[in-house]
């Protein structure tokens, strides 16, 4: 016995397609977000396993254009670096917008990098 097929959808297949659909929408800008921070903290730990040949001057002002240079906010061009015995601390914080439909959420950032030079 065969089943006639009128050409309906299930109303559970529609809505697994929304919010599939909606997932990867909301998915692919939280990720580009994150994809951000985790580049330039990435950055800055690399800045500190360079730190002997590089002044604190260098280390800012490489770190603050490549926050440029991937978008970040301005704040996340403000890099603090303070120098120990041996111990080398990167840090800076920023405020970036992740915008969804009828309303932007605001998540804070705060990517460090420390170690050895």
């Amino acid at each position: 016995m065969v089943r006639r097929r009128d050409g309906r959808t299930q109303l559970g297949c529609l809505t697994m397609m929304l919010v599939v659909s909606a997932a990867v929408y909301f998915g692919v800008n939280l990720g580009g977000v994150l994809w951000n921070y985790y580049q330039f903290e990435d950055r800055m730990k690399q800045e500190v396993r360079f730190a002997a040949s590089r002044s604190d001057a260098v280390i800012k002002r490489r770190l603050s254009a490549f926050a440029d240079s991937i978008g970040l906010p301005e704040a996340a061009r403000r890099v603090h670096v303070k120098r120990g015995q041996k111990i080398i601390s990167i840090w800076a914080e920023y405020y970036d917008n992740l915008e969804f439909p009828g309303f932007v959420k605001e998540i804070h950032f705060n990517p460090q990098a420390a170690g050895p030079f």
